[in-house]
């Protein structure tokens, strides 16, 4: 049955994104890479044996013309994996300026709104839609307000407050298409090229609430966030 589930992956090149599109492979999904670099893109679905889809999730026009491609060549998606994010400049919170907030939203915000929205239309041709949003418990109120935990230790406008905003839009997406299992995941502290390899989980470990939330059935939540060990707080 995996076999006829197609994923699209933004970001899927490198990292989380290209861990998760092994992992999926190999039980049997037919995953597409979303990548706005060529090069790079050929390189990782030559290695994972997966299809490549060019798209630069922070220009509509090319946001347009891959859901167009892919309409053309497959008809529908199943599964739509929100992955794409930058951490932007790290800063004093007094230094960071709206240049710096607009370039972080740009990816991490609006880049979900317009793959979003562009690839809508396919995931309705699916008898199973379900939207993965990337978040991050560096978006999470009650772990960046909490002492004990290693969230509330860093001081990030531009990225924390990005995916505290992917947060909601997943859970207004989930209220607004009730026809489609839309869920956020949080894949913690990963060691991966987005934080300079560092991180307490592995890159497996760091996909696992992604792969997890991807693989649902008809029957799966939506309108969650989770990491991989259960529920996280908002």
């Amino acid at each position: 049955m995996n076999r006829n589930r197609i994923v699209l992956i933004t970001g899927g090149n490198k990292g989380l994104g290209y861990e998760s599109a092994r992992r999926l492979l190999e039980m049997g999904y037919k995953v597409y890479i979303g990548s706005r670099n060529e090069e790079r893109g050929k390189n990782a679905v030559e290695k994972l044996g997966a299809e490549l889809l060019l798209m630069d999730v922070t220009i509509e026009y090319s946001v347009k013309a891959a859901a167009q491609a892919m309409m053309d060549k497959e008809g529908r998606i199943d599964i739509l994996i929100n992955n794409a994010g930058i951490l932007g400049v790290y800063k004093k919170v007094g230094d960071i300026t709206e240049a710096d907030m607009e370039k972080v939203f740009d990816t991490n915000v609006f880049g979900v709104v317009r793959v979003t929205n562009a690839f809508l239309p396919l995931l309705r041709k699916s008898d199973n839609p379900v939207i993965v949003n990337v978040s991050s418990g560096l978006g999470s109120f009650g772990m960046v307000t909490d002492d004990t935990t290693d969230e509330s230790k860093i001081n990030s406008l531009t990225y924390c407050s990005s995916k505290a905003a992917v947060s909601m839009l997943t859970l207004q997406y989930a209220k607004g298409l009730p026809d489609i299992k839309v869920n956020c995941a949080d894949p913690g502290a990963t060691a991966t090229d987005l934080n300079g390899g560092k991180g307490k989980q592995t890159v497996h470990e760091g996909t696992d609430a992604i792969v997890k939330l991807a693989t649902i059935d008809k029957d799966g939540p939506t309108g969650t966030f989770v990491n991989r060990f259960g529920d996280m707080p908002w």
